[in-house]
């Protein structure tokens, strides 16, 4: 399982006082009002900051940090993403499930053939479709209903699945 997952990806500065915008890749941005900190990631070094301050404007959330209160402490950081760890995510319901933890998943089917494996979430507004190819790069989009996924095993990297009529193509 993935133990730390991405929040947001820092776009640019905003004003002269050391806050950044930050395009949210969670479904919940309001969550960064309960953050006291988020690990920064450039691609090259990691570093904690502290989050001194919160605000939202349109699509991004304006971050300050603790210690960075001018536009030059935070002008190089365009294009790093914010890293939680898995303790400070959200909280789930029963039979939700992190993005992360789905990829890579072996998917069979009820039928107890192997389908191939997770690539991709789509997100769509009524429910995620799991897109799962196999060996040949064939995919199956399944939807992620209670009458397509009988069970998931984290811990054994495994899901079943009921394939509905129409959904395999192969």
């Amino acid at each position: 399982m993935v133990s730390r997952f991405r929040v947001g990806v820092i776009a640019g500065t905003h004003g002269l006082r050391g806050e950044v915008k930050v395009f949210p890749t969670t479904d919940e941005p309001r969550r960064f009002l309960d953050l006291k900190q988020v690990i920064l990631d450039t691609g090259r070094e990691e570093r904690i900051l502290k989050i001194r301050s919160v605000k939202f404007f349109k699509k991004f959330v304006i971050l300050g940090f603790e210690q960075m209160d001018r536009i030059e402490d935070v002008e190089r950081l365009k294009g790093a993403e914010l890293l939680i760890p898995r303790e400070d995510a959200v909280e789930l319901e029963e039979g939700e499930y992190f993005i992360p933890d789905l990829l890579g998943l072996t998917v069979t089917a009820d039928d107890g053939r192997e389908l191939g494996v997770i690539k991709d979430v789509i997100e769509t507004g009524a429910n995620n479709v799991y897109d799962v190819r196999n060996d040949e790069g064939k995919s199956i989009l399944i939807p992620a209903i209670p009458d397509c996924i009988l069970d998931v095993n984290l811990e054994e990297g495994s899901m079943k699945v009921h394939l509905l009529p129409g959904l395999e193509n192969l």
